[in-house]
């Protein structure tokens, strides 16, 4: 992890700990979540613990960051964002947030996605972090232009979310842009 915590707003990026349970929970009851990671749909407070432990070994697998959205002033759990380093020897990453249900609204996945961004640049020999977004998703696209993102494109039955093929719109920023 940083030794500068990521932040933007009203927003910092922390390290997820057990007292982010009931966020997690909330979050696990929006059905689109698990098809997207790790967090099962309605999950139990035990499988909350272990999604958090999956999240303390991203980085030392090299997967990526993995951080919790916390309110900078009261630390309380907003919800999740990462930043996911598949690519990094290609000079890529791909960057990803979600906010709990009962947090939504109030613009904290933009601010999120910035502090992600602004970390990203920090990161030696990386130049480009993507987004893919459902073209359905009006608010993830609000949220990525909001933060700076450009769209490139659409790429038609990209991948798999559940069980079926879906398109994604391809959105990045580069860095110095």
């Amino acid at each position: 992890m940083p030794e500068t915590l990521p932040a933007h707003g009203d927003v910092r990026l922390r390290p997820f700990n057990d007292g982010d349970a009931a966020m997690l929970v909330d979050m696990s009851t929006d059905p689109y979540v698990p098809l997207t990671g790790t967090l099962p749909f309605q999950a139990t407070h035990d499988e909350v613990l272990a999604y958090i432990r999956r999240q303390h070994g991203r980085l030392h697998t090299g997967y990526g960051y993995s951080f919790c959205i916390a309110d900078a002033r009261t630390d309380e759990p907003l919800g999740q964002t990462g930043l996911w380093l598949a690519s990094i020897d290609q000079g890529r990453a791909t960057a990803g947030y979600c906010v709990a249900p009962r947090s939504r609204g109030r613009g904290l996945a933009g601010q999120a996605l910035r502090a992600l961004t602004s970390f990203a640049w920090t990161i030696e020999d990386l130049y480009r972090v993507e987004l893919y977004i459902e073209p359905w998703n009006a608010a993830s696209v609000r949220t990525a232009e909001g933060a700076g993102y450009v769209r490139e494109g659409c790429l038609r039955s990209h991948q798999w979310i559940g069980e079926r093929r879906v398109d994604m719109l391809l959105y990045a920023a580069v860095s110095g842009a």
